[in-house]
């Protein structure tokens, strides 16, 4: 039985650790739609929206969307405004 225990506990522990394994071509990692709506917490249609604009790169693939990792960390960079604080006068 303890045997059988440590199996289950096993087989839980490998699931969890494959369940977010994302493998990478060629060094980059590719996300779906979804993935990247969650990441950054918009939806996917605005998604849509970023892609009709080019505001985010991606790929087509029949009807699937991907998007790299490199193009939504290049994405966030560009949009990146440093905090400023107006003086008091």
């Amino acid at each position: 039985m303890h045997f059988m225990g440590s199996l289950d506990r096993l087989l839980d522990n490998y699931e969890r650790l494959t369940a977010n394994y994302r493998p990478t071509l060629g060094g980059e990692r590719f996300f779906t739609d979804k993935e990247v709506s969650a990441r950054l917490k918009v939806s996917r249609r605005t998604l849509q929206d970023y892609r009709n604009e080019g505001r985010i790169a991606y790929i087509q693939l029949g009807g699937k969307i991907l998007y790299r990792e490199s193009d939504i960390e290049k994405m966030l960079t560009d949009g990146y405004r440093s905090a400023y604080r107006q003086k008091a006068i």
